[in-house]
Parts: C-alpha cells; sequence; structure tokens
C-alpha cells in the first residue's frame, strides 16, 4: 500500500498545486471589513475543490459568523469517520515595502511558495485536497472536511458552530492541519499549547497634568508608576513573578541555542530571560509580555507630569492553567504591586484555554507510523507550541471521545503572519503524504 499511496500522492500534487495557488491570489482577510467579500470568495472557492471530489458540499455559518465550508463523504458501513479541519482566511500582509514578493501572488523562490496564506493555512487545505484526491475511490473511512473562515480572528463562532452542527461534523478521529513540524526534515505532532488571557492596565496620578518642574520630585506622573508596576511582573531573571499562575515540565527535547537564537532573531549580545530548559520556557511555563503602551510620544512631550498611562499585556498561560484561575491571579498581582496608593484600573480582554493532548491509542500510533513513512524513517517529535490555538479546546469540549491530532506544514522559517510568508513546498508534499498514508490506513484497520 505505501508505494501505491506514494505513487498517488505524487501524481495528484501538480493539479493541487494549482488550486493552493489559486486560494492564495484570494486576499480573504477576516480582520479587515473591507475583505469580507473576499472572505466569502474564498468559502466559495475551497466549496468548489471538495464538490469536485464528490463531496456533498455546504457553506454554513453561526450567529453571524464568516462562512465556514463542510464537506462529507459519508463512511462505508463499519468505518470510522474523520474530521479535516483548516482555515481560509487569513492575516493582513502588514507594510507591503516588508515583501520581497506581492503578497496575494504565489511566487516560487528557492524551496519555497511565498505569500499570504501559502502556509496558514490554505496549505492545510491542500494537504486535506491531496490525500483525498489521490486516494480516490479507495478512500475507507468516512471524511467531513470543516473549513473556518475566521480562525485568523480567533474563531469567535466556532464553539456556537460546533453545537449548531454536531451531528454534521461528528467524529472519530480529528485532524488539525494548523500548526507546524519540529524542523525541516522532522515532522511533529503538537501536543501542548499555551493558553492566553490579556488586559488593559491603566494607571491615575493626578486629575490634570501639571508642570515637571513645579511638582517633580514630590507628585508620582503617571508613567513612571505604570512602569514600576509593569517591572514587578517578572523576577530579576525575566521569571515571570506573579504568584498562582501554573509551571510544568516539558519533554526532552533538546532546542540548540543557534536554532533559537537564528529563528528568534534576537540580537547579538542579548540573553535569554528566565530559568529551565528552553521547550520549558517556551511551552509550558507562563509569559507575560507587555503588547502596547498609552503614553505621551517622544515628539510629543512636554515637561510634563502625565495624569493617566495605559498598557496591554498579554500572558501566555502554561498547560495545566485555566484562563479564570490565571486572570483572578493577574488581577490580585496588579493590586497587590500598584505603587505609591496610584488609582489602578484593570480591564480583562481576551481569554483562551491552554491545551494538553495524552497522545496514546491505535490513532496516535497509525498517525506516527504515517509521519515517519512520509518523512522517510525519521520519528516524530512530540511537540509543544508555545501560542495559543483556542479552537482546540472548542473541538475537545464539543467531541470529547474523538482523537485530536494536530499536524500541520509550517517550519521554524515559515513566518505565519509576517511578511514574506513562505511554504516549503518539499515539506508540504511529506505533509500531503503523511495524511494519505493516515487515512489509507485508518480505512484498512479495525479499531473496534
Amino acid at each position: 500500500m505505501t508505494k501505491e499511496v506514494r505513487q498517488a500522492v505524487e501524481a495528484v500534487l501538480p493539479s493541487v498545486r494549482a488550486d493552493l495557488e489559486a486560494l492564495v491570489r484570494i486576499p480573504s482577510v477576516s480582520a479587515l471589513p473591507e475583505h469580507a467579500a473576499d472572505v466569502q470568495r474564498s468559502a466559495e472557492a475551497v466549496a468548489d475543490l471538495f464538490r469536485q471530489e464528490g463531496f456533498d458540499v455546504q457553506i454554513l455559518t453561526a450567529n453571524g459568523g464568516a462562512p465556514a465550508v463542510v464537506a462529507r463523504r459519508p463512511a462505508p458501513p463499519g468505518a470510522k469517520t474523520v474530521l479535516l479541519y483548516a482555515h481560509h482566511d487569513v492575516q493582513p500582509t502588514g507594510k507591503r515595502q516588508d515583501w520581497t514578493t506581492e503578497p496575494f501572488e504565489p511566487t516560487e523562490v528557492g524551496a519555497r511558495l511565498y505569500g499570504r496564506g501559502a502556509a496558514d493555512d490554505k496549505a492545510g487545505i491542500a494537504v486535506h485536497l491531496a490525500a483525498i484526491r489521490a486516494l480516490g475511490d479507495d478512500l475507507a473511512v468516512g471524511v467531513t472536511v470543516l473549513v473556518e473562515g475566521e480562525e485568523e480572528v480567533g474563531s469567535p463562532t466556532l464553539a456556537a458552530f460546533l453545537a449548531a452542527h454536531s451531528e454534521l461534523l461528528r467524529a472519530d478521529a480529528i485532524v488539525i492541519a494548523d500548526s507546524g513540524n519540529w524542523d525541516i526534515g522532522v515532522p511533529a505532532l503538537t501536543t501542548s499549547l499555551r493558553g492566553l488571557v490579556d488586559g488593559t492596565v491603566e494607571i491615575r496620578t493626578l486629575d490634570h497634568a501639571v508642570h515637571s518642574g513645579m511638582w517633580g520630585g514630590l507628585v508620582p506622573d503617571a508613567v513612571t508608576a505604570l512602569i514600576r508596576l509593569l517591572g514587578t511582573l517578572h523576577d530579576g531573571d525575566g521569571n515571570v513573578a506573579v504568584a498562582g499562575l501554573h509551571s510544568g515540565t516539558a519533554a526532552p527535547v533538546d532546542y540548540p541555542v543557534y536554532r533559537l537564537r537564528a529563528e528568534s532573531g534576537i540580537l547579538d549580545g542579548v540573553e535569554f530571560i528566565g530559568s529551565g530548559t528552553a521547550v520549558e520556557r517556551l511551552w509550558t511555563k507562563p509569559a507575560i509580555t507587555v503588547v502596547g503602551m498609552d503614553v505621551t510620544s517622544v515628539a510629543q512631550a512636554s515637561n510634563t507630569l502625565s495624569a493617566n498611562a495605559r498598557a496591554k499585556i498579554s500572558v501566555r498561560l502554561a498547560p495545566g492553567d485555566t484562563a479564570e484561575r490565571a486572570l483572578a491571579a493577574v488581577r490580585s498581582h496588579l493590586e497587590q504591586h500598584v505603587p505609591w496608593g496610584a488609582k489602578l484600573t484593570f480591564t480583562p480582554g481576551d481569554a483562551a484555554e491552554p491545551t494538553s493532548i495524552d497522545p496514546i491509542g491505535p490513532i496516535y500510533d497509525v498517525a506516527r507510523e504515517a509521519l515517519r513513512d512520509a518523512w522517510d524513517g525519521t520519528e516524530p517529535i512530540h511537540m509543544g507550541v508555545g501560542g495559543s490555538i483556542p479552537f482546540i479546546a472548542s473541538f475537545r469540549e464539543a467531541f470529547p471521545d474523538a482523537t485530536v491530532l494536530v499536524t500541520g506544514v509550517e517550519d521554524p522559517d515559515t513566518r505565519a503572519h509576517g511578511a514574506n510568508e513562505g511554504l516549503h513546498l518539499a515539506e508540504w508534499k511529506r505533509a500531503c503524504l503523511a495524511e494519505a498514508y493516515l487515512l489509507a490506513r485508518l480505512g484498512a484497520k479495525d479499531y473496534g
């Protein structure tokens, strides 16, 4: 079977790549209202692709959300059903001058295909399409494809969508093709992701701004008070200093320093922060970042004590924590450490639960086997991700009996969400092959 599946995948890759490039040309930016028609057009294009494969296809929404494509081919009698997830919306491009190619014109340069969405996550759609097209009438499992259109804005209606269409989407295994691999040439299954809470911290010290010469040295200004408060969030080594946030241990995966420095873009001479192994700091410990501030700009500065200042903080949560508990811990810390009696207002923002998956069971065994064969004998890594994919928790809550596999096509230099996003074409081919192996083998075996 292995040789036949490989040959079938290689035969369909040219047509699937053409379909992928056509999708990349659609600027389906869900965060920008002016692209709403493009998001709809993208959904229709995805629907047409799976309709051509003989699937029953619908474009559905929930609670006024963006259009999602649901394509189904029912399982043969006694066979399992696999749900294949991806998303067709993309991030904004950012500054055009930061791109070396046109963002919405797929362009091959070297080993990569560049373009917004070429990897995240229209390549995920193409992986599903390639596996389905390669197996054709030999597909021996039921397949439901769900391609949502609002992942890049946090999937705000996905939980409602899963609840509204639960019978349509119910499956024995769920393959979420929206993550990455450990490195070029090294496959991975993502088994943990950090969660997220964020919020706005506002400090007030005066009812109006006053002259710094007249009152400086006696009256605290809000900017300095805010800086002192934000400084308490970390200890001297850069570890998060908020009591009550959970920390865990990570698998013994080696992340070489040369890779850490190259992939992060950290400047020469700048030290890493925190303690513990690199993967613990990235995957299983909390992190707090100041992601924005509202203070007087340097260009508009005058000799004035500021009356108020604001900052937005982003808190990544280790698997094992909860957003509710973490938010309470952060609020308590801020209240206890606000300096000089300054007036504090903390306004919570977004929240996403962390995820931890125990990769055991027969479907995981087949998945590892499929990855190993697609990567020519290289053992897959069980990988953590420091970022958050909130909807994974939604799938696990909606379908608690399903085995969830988090896969993907990204690699450390994909640059998803940034300029010059690029898909490594050889890795994409391996991902297509792995999913075809997975579906073929799930159809050939009895899992009870």
